[in-house]
């Protein structure tokens, strides 16, 4: 993806190398593999970053100001990286999370370590609210019921226009921020078709293709393995997922040669529905995708044919997260064995309960887990648990107690209690294990596209 704009007549293919901060670090490794050995133009995507990720992000990067990027940045990009320039493979990721300069410097850091020369890096800036708005504006945009509460990130989702540019202008890796997920593909589209940005067929085709890559293994099989109802063989090995995007907008859905897993309809029907509210109508910066008549087709093993993707104009305003300091989130756990274990460990959770209404802190809200009876579907008041018995003849389980609460002072005594009852009954606790843990909230909000200038810049 170098020089001018390709015609449009040669597919993109574009591989996933990570669906998430906590993915495999080996994944990109078959992707790159397969994408050299394709040949043609490629590109390699890593999709590293989550509300909750950028905010822990953001905490990072006020503990240590060079920091607050994806923690894995090198042990992602380091397997891939000299192949991927040797091959004029792009790579575009989200990894830059609350610092994208950051993470670029580190990125050309790494590349002298691996005895690489100078890399093209772009940045993708302007995504950070509390930078890139007025205080007036970042106010109007807090809920009344956050306003007391501190800000630790507030960031809008941007879209794929700066992408694209850096693309065009030969950019080897693309490091932004937050971007609405599909972006991250559709940005190199973009760039190689050279698609008008009210082509809102062709970009509804190609933000669809960056829906199924951006979960990686999801749309392979991994999420999708359920023994004996939906057998996907060799999951240990599921392979990545690679896209090839022709211009008219419809796509293949495919994976790397000898990796596990599994490519079908199936697969790519759950993925297509993933986290869409309305199939109509899935809104994200750069346009209205409606896939209420799209094609999902079998063209061969592991081959999966989507068209007919219909888009609409882009919304008139971009998303923003907010997230900000949440308190304390108190957790215990202590084990019970033998005869009786899960009516043992019922009235243990029923004693933390009551002591905790004695020391004062009855408005706190107490989840009781049995772990291996029943804990999943209860709610974190208890309320379903009260009105069910527990079967007594269960010989492990382990109690789980959380709270959410203000103060860590608060957070140490739900921990106290279930410390305690190691001696203070009843019989047979052992285990326990605790942690503490600062809370996040967020709240998502709208505003206007003429409020922002997001830009992109090579890093100097």
């Amino acid at each position: 993806m170098t020089g001018k704009p390709n015609s449009g007549k040669v597919p993109l293919r574009i591989g996933c190398g990570a669906g998430f901060s906590g993915d495999r670090w080996d994944a990109a490794v078959a992707v790159t593999q397969d994408l050299v050995a394709h040949g043609g133009p490629a590109v390699l995507m890593f999709e590293t970053l989550a509300e909750r990720t950028l905010a822990l992000a953001q905490l990072a990067r006020r503990a240590q100001p060079d920091s607050g990027w994806e923690p894995s940045l090198e042990r992602f990009v380091s397997p891939v990286l000299k192949l991927c320039v040797q091959s004029g493979i792009p790579i575009v990721g989200n990894f830059g999370a609350a610092n994208p300069q950051g993470a670029a410097r580190r990125l050309q850091r790494l590349a002298s370590e691996l005895g690489m020369g100078p890399l093209r890096i772009a940045v993708v800036q302007g995504d950070d609210l509390m930078t890139a708005l007025t205080p007036a504006q970042l106010r109007a945009l807090v809920p009344q019921s956050m306003v007391s509460k501190p800000l630790v990130s507030a960031n809008v989702y941007l879209g794929a226009t700066q992408i694209a540019d850096a693309l065009k202008n030969n950019a080897q890796v693309v490091v932004t921020g937050r971007v609405a997920d599909p972006s991250l593909a559709l940005g190199p589209m973009l760039a190689h078709f050279d698609w008008a940005l009210d082509d809102w067929d062709r970009l509804a085709g190609g933000t669809m293709a960056g829906h199924l890559l951006e979960c990686g293994a999801q749309v392979t099989g991994g999420y999708f393995a359920d023994p004996g109802r939906k057998d996907v063989p060799d999951v240990a090995r599921v392979g990545f997922p690679i896209l090839e995007i022709h211009e008219s907008g419809r796509f293949v859905v495919g994976k790397p040669a000898n990796t596990g897993g599994r490519v079908d309809r199936r697969t790519v029907t759950e993925q297509l529905l993933y986290e869409v509210h309305d199939p109509r109508a899935y809104l994200t910066p750069d346009v209205v995708a409606d896939i209420g008549e799209a094609d999902v087709t079998e063209i061969g093993p592991d081959r999966v044919e989507v068209s007919g993707v219909r888009g609409h104009p882009r919304p008139a305003t971009l998303k923003g997260m907010l997230c900000y300091e949440g308190g304390w989130l108190a957790e215990a756990e202590i084990s019970y064995a033998g005869h009786n274990a899960a009516a043992r460990a019922k009235l243990a959770g029923e004693i933390v309960r009551d002591r905790l209404r004695d020391l004062g802190l009855a408005r706190l809200p107490l989840r009781r887990d049995l772990i291996g009876v029943r804990s999943v579907f209860s709610d974190d008041a208890g309320r379903w648990r009260e009105s069910v018995d527990v079967p007594g003849g269960n010989t492990d389980v382990r109690l789980r107690i959380a709270s959410a609460t203000s103060t860590r002072d608060e957070a140490e005594s739900v921990v106290r209690e279930v410390l305690a009852l190691y001696t203070c009954g009843p019989a047979g606790g052992g285990g326990v294990r605790s942690t503490i843990t600062p809370r996040l909230g967020s709240e998502s909000c709208l505003l206007a596209r003429e409020w922002l200038n997001p830009s992109w810049s090579f890093l100097a």
